[in-house]
C-alpha cells in the first residue's frame, strides 16, 4: 500500500468500545487520583460501532504514511513503530497508556502527557468525549517525514489533529460526520490560525465542503 505521495493519513476513528456512554456513566465523579469530575458530553451512539474497515482501508490507500489511534482494535499489519501516550493517569480506572499504530520506519515511541485532572498540562475546554491533546497530536505529527505536507483525518472530532496542523505548518483536510462535532473543529482550526505563529509557517486559508452521499 503506497499512498499519495506527501501525504499523511492522521487519525482517532471510533473504535465500537462505547467512550461516550463510559465518559457518561463517569460524569459528575472522581475516580482515584484523577481528582477531577469527569464532563457530561450528552447521551451518543457514535462508538457503538467501530469505524468502517472499507474506510479505513481507502484513507490508508490514499496516503503514503498513516498513524491511526486505536490500532489495536483494528485489522492492521505489523507494525515496527507504534506511538505510545502515557496519559500518566494514576490510579483509577482510565487507561494507563493510548495506542497509534504506524507504518513509520522507526522505533516505538512514548510520550508523557498527562490529560486529566487538575494538574493537566493542556488547559482549555474538553468539547468531545476522546478528545486529544494538541500537544499529543503534535508530538504525532512531528514524527513525520519531512516531505509530508499535506494531513488526511476523515474522523476529525474536535479537529485537534487540525489544530496541530496549523501550529506546524502542515496543510490538513478534515472530514466529520457529526455536524456538532464539525462546527467546533472549524471553530478550533479558525482560531488556531488567529494565533501568532512562526516566520515560514504560513499555511493556505480553511475552506468548507460539504460531501454528497
Amino acid at each position: 500500500m503506497v499512498g499519495r505521495k506527501g501525504w499523511a493519513l492522521v487519525t482517532d476513528p471510533p473504535y465500537g468500545i462505547g467512550a461516550d456512554a463510559a465518559q457518561g456513566k463517569r460524569s459528575g465523579h472522581r475516580h482515584g487520583a484523577a481528582w477531577a469530575a469527569s464532563t457530561d458530553y450528552g447521551f451518543s451512539d457514535w462508538d457503538n460501532q467501530p469505524a468502517d474497515p472499507a474506510i479505513i482501508m481507502a484513507a490508508r490507500a490514499a496516503c503514503q504514511y498513516q498513524i491511526i489511534f486505536g490500532g489495536n482494535y483494528f485489522e492492521l499489519p505489523p507494525a515496527k513503530c507504534w506511538l505510545v501516550w502515557d496519559k500518566l493517569n494514576g490510579d483509577n480506572d482510565y487507561a494507563d497508556c493510548e495506542l497509534a499504530w504506524t507504518n513509520l520506519d522507526k522505533a516505538v515511541r512514548r510520550l508523557q502527557w498527562r490529560w486529566h485532572g487538575m494538574i493537566r498540562q493542556e488547559k482549555g475546554d474538553r468539547v468531545h468525549p476522546t478528545q486529544k491533546p494538541v500537544g499529543v497530536m503534535t508530538w504525532c505529527v512531528e514524527h513525520l517525514p519531512s516531505d509530508c505536507q499535506t494531513i488526511l483525518d476523515p474522523f476529525m472530532g474536535s479537529g485537534t489533529t487540525g489544530v496541530a496542523c496549523v501550529k506546524l505548518g502542515r496543510k490538513f483536510i478534515g472530514i466529520e460526520i457529526e455536524p456538532k462535532y464539525f462546527d467546533i473543529a472549524c471553530k478550533r482550526i479558525a482560531a488556531a490560525y488567529a494565533e501568532p505563529r512562526l516566520p515560514g509557517l504560513d499555511t493556505p486559508k480553511p475552506t468548507q465542503q460539504v460531501m454528497g452521499l
